[in-house]
């Protein structure tokens, strides 16, 4: 069995820009946001590496005039990749990440970051951007998975660990109790062709794929499971309509004491079925459980359990889950699609040379492959 990579290897390059040149564009357009004589200075922080790809994030820390007194605000900035950098999704919409979060905060106690500025022309830094609070936290790491040993979550208690999967499945419920989703959040029904909810939010799934794959190749695996969604597609009627979180994750959550704090990363937020949120956890855990697994690791085989989540679940919304099938193959397919452009986007940086097999890249290869085959697909 190989050993683990090194940490190093698995850092993913987000970005060929200088963010320290960024500050002087920024400061000033953040002078035409803030009242006059705000006379704005921004500080850059360290950047953000061990969890996501989809956007640049800086560390900032803003002070102004306000008043008569020095105000302080330490931000966080997400900004859309440039078009050469091998951006993770085709497509960017800022306002509505911006405006999901806006009325989360106003809708629930759901722990997410005040959002403060959104400049979503591109004319300041050459793409969008979304200016919001930092919060003080923990997050699971995507490099090196948590699953892999070594980390705050992996190292905690069964008690706590317990704490960290209740709390978040719980936060999954209230976001799912937001009253009216379909009318609320109308703005993030997929905008792609389909009969229902769930057909549109397919299409925009495979239209993600179709990008991805114009860049790296087709992947076989993926279409598979393109091919079985399809024919298996839920009907309306078996499903109600609320907000999902669209990339519900561990990673896009931080913690502390064990509770979230922060719930994070909005890119693919939707509406659709409380099963789409419920199986991507469930799923992304088994993904980075079966990671730790190839490499002869020991893995978390007792977190995030489907059965525990599903009751868990039932406790804090009222609700049984459908089953939770079509969803999980769903995340399988979206996890495929990250992961192709992950990997291409470290072929794009010079980080590995391109495999012959463009199905390499997929980590969740033998899980899916395992999964489709009890499906007979």
């Amino acid at each position: 069995m190989s050993p683990p990579p090194d940490d190093q290897g698995m850092r993913l390059q987000r970005s060929s820009r200088d963010p320290a040149a960024l500050i002087p564009r920024l400061t000033g357009w953040l002078a035409t946001q803030l009242p006059d004589e705000a006379d704005p200075k921004l500080t850059l922080g360290s950047g953000i590496d061990s969890n996501g790809m989809s956007a640049e994030t800086l560390t900032l820390t803003l002070s102004w005039r306000e008043a008569g007194d020095t105000q302080v605000a330490d931000l966080i900035a997400r900004v859309v990749p440039a078009p050469g950098d091998f951006p993770v999704y085709e497509h960017y919409n800022l306002r509505d990440q911006f405006d999901v979060m806006r009325i989360v905060a106003e809708a629930t106690d759901v722990p997410v970051p005040q959002v403060r500025f959104l400049e979503p022309t591109g004319d300041v830094l050459g793409t969008p951007l979304l200016l919001m609070d930092r919060v003080a936290g923990r997050v699971p790491p995507d490099v090196m998975p948590y699953t892999f040993g070594d980390n705050w979550l992996f190292d905690a208690a069964p008690e706590q660990q317990r704490r960290v999967q209740e709390s978040t499945i719980e936060t999954l419920a209230k976001l799912h109790a937001i009253p009216d989703a379909a009318t609320t959040f109308a703005f993030l029904d997929p905008r792609q062709p389909g009969a229902s909810l769930l057909e549109r939010n397919l299409n925009r799934a495979r239209a993600w794929y179709e990008f991805a794959a114009r860049d790296i190749g087709p992947s076989p695996l993926a279409e598979r499971i393109l091919t079985w969604l399809t024919a298996k597609l839920p009907e309306p009627s078996s499903y109600e309509t609320v907000l999902s979180w669209g990339d519900a994750r561990l990673g896009n959550c931080m913690y502390r004491d064990f509770a979230p704090v922060a719930v994070l990363d909005w890119e693919m937020a939707t509406i659709g079925p409380r099963e789409l949120d419920v199986a991507w956890i469930v799923f992304g855990h088994r993904v980075f459980h079966a990671i730790a697994n190839n490499f002869g690791l020991p893995g978390m085989p007792d977190f995030m359990r489907v059965e525990d989540v599903r009751a868990t679940y039932a406790v804090h919304s009222g609700v049984e889950l459908a089953d939770l099938t079509w969803y999980t193959m769903f995340a399988a397919l979206n996890y495929s699609v990250v992961f192709m452009r992950a990997g291409g986007r470290q072929i794009h940086f010079g980080e590995m040379e391109r495999p012959d097999d463009i199905e390499l890249l997929l980590h969740h290869r033998s899980l899916v492959e395992e999964l489709l085959a009890e499906l007979g697909a």
